[in-house]
């Protein structure tokens, strides 16, 4: 079966995900020499095509690796998307944007979409019934909000997020706990409430690392896929990679 490699360059990991025909078989956390990892990848699975999405500055190498090895398309405001971008500056969208927004209008043609990811920032990404993404909203994410008070206090902790933890925290760990992760889940259902109020048939999706620690807490019914991502950039890869 042909096989694609849909890359994934965020602000905190790179990662490549590995497609045969439209079957997610394996997502890989790529080494710190990337160039050397992909090409071990590019050699044990022999992709035909190749996409990035990326929001740092990588080595201009792996754009020519892959480009040498597949058929490479790398995610831009001038792609070939299932949606049109309407408003503001097309060239200011994150290319991870772009793929999630890809993936939710894939999955839910026809609806409005708000699609929403957790990641380094939480980004809410609004699509309407006749395909146009009109924007959305940006706000700090998890690691981001705990690291701030963190660095930007003199006594308070620098915690990992965990699963149980009380509504009324009973020392400093699970009040930053309570505070963060519950906190970020009564904004992410205000945010959803509003959109519901304005928009009818909305269609509403949860995807990024962090996603676990809130699905718990959400009341609202949400299609939560972590590879969302990567299945939009599969789905803009079919139509710039023909």
């Amino acid at each position: 079966m042909p096989v694609t490699f849909c890359l994934d360059f965020g602000n905190t990991r790179l990662k490549c995900a590995v497609f045969e025909e439209r079957l997610l078989v394996d997502v890989i956390l790529l080494e710190q020499d990337i160039l050397a990892h992909l090409q071990k990848l590019i050699l044990q699975y022999r992709p035909q095509k190749s996409i990035l999405s990326s929001v740092i500055n990588h080595p201009a190498e792996v754009e020519q690796l892959l480009g040498a090895a597949t058929r490479f398309h790398k995610l831009n405001h001038q792609s070939k998307i299932p949606f049109a971008t309407p408003v503001g500056k097309p060239e200011t969208i994150g290319a991870d944007r772009l793929a999630i927004c890809a993936a939710a209008v894939d999955l839910f043609p026809g609806r409005h979409n708000l699609a929403i990811a957790l990641g380094t920032c939480i980004t809410y990404n609004f699509i309407n019934v006749f395909h146009e993404f009109l924007g959305g909203s940006i706000s700090p994410g998890l690691q981001m909000r705990f690291r701030a008070m963190h660095e930007q206090t003199a006594l308070l902790p620098l915690v990992k997020p965990i699963h149980h933890f009380p509504l009324v925290g009973y020392d400093t760990d699970t009040n930053l706990q309570s505070g963060v992760i519950l906190g970020m889940s009564k904004e992410i259902d205000g945010i959803i409430d509003a959109y519901k109020e304005r928009y009818a048939n909305l269609a509403i999706s949860l995807t990024g690392g962090d996603m676990d620690f809130f699905r718990p807490h959400l009341k609202n019914h949400i299609y939560t896929d972590p590879f969302l991502l990567y299945k939009g950039l599969l789905a803009i890869s079919e139509r710039n990679n023909q």
